[in-house]
């Protein structure tokens, strides 16, 4: 017998592997793969990301510690990251902006994009947020620049669809 409870951390689980294939298996500008992944599952992975998003609230604004109640009530947070380091960031252009910097950005929105979509087909709710990836940045969980941060959980109403702003 498998109870719901373990049915749905089972089904959390497996989606958050699914979404990091997803992420790695996207398309990238040039073959260039700068895309890392981790997966938190465990309640004190999550409770140490939350207290760090609060940590983080005074100096960016009182909307990481709403999020903040959206990691802990998750079952898993996926992160996502490219690293934009190893690229020649020095190297003399005539573009205005870097292309090796635009492409690595790009290949983060495309990753995320297609993770999201497997959560989605999996009917995962999830919400893509920044602040989760400023504050895993923070604690050093993922070595990238840039990081994003997707929470996941499977209740009878979408937690991260009623999410107040700005705090009442």
């Amino acid at each position: 017998m498998i109870t719901e409870q373990d049915a749905v951390k089972n089904a959390v689980k497996t989606a958050a592997e699914l979404m990091v294939a997803s992420a790695k298996t996207a398309p990238k500008a040039r073959g260039v793969d700068n895309i890392v992944t981790l997966v938190l599952d465990s309640k004190e992975e999550l409770e140490e990301l939350a207290l760090k998003m609060e940590e983080l609230a005074p100096e960016y604004g009182d909307f990481f510690r709403r999020d903040a109640q959206n990691v802990r009530n998750s079952l898993a947070v996926v992160l996502i990251g490219c690293s934009v380091s190893n690229l020649q960031l020095n190297k003399p252009s005539k573009w205005i902006l870097d292309p090796d910097i635009v492409n690595s950005l790009v290949n983060l929105g495309i990753a995320i994009g297609s993770a999201v979509k497997t959560a989605s087909l999996l009917n995962i709710d999830n919400r893509v947020m920044f602040t989760i990836g400023v504050a895993a940045q923070e604690l050093g969980l993922l070595k990238a620049d840039v990081v994003y941060g997707i929470p996941l959980s499977v209740t009878g109403k979408n937690i991260f669809f009623d999410r107040k702003w700005p705090p009442k």
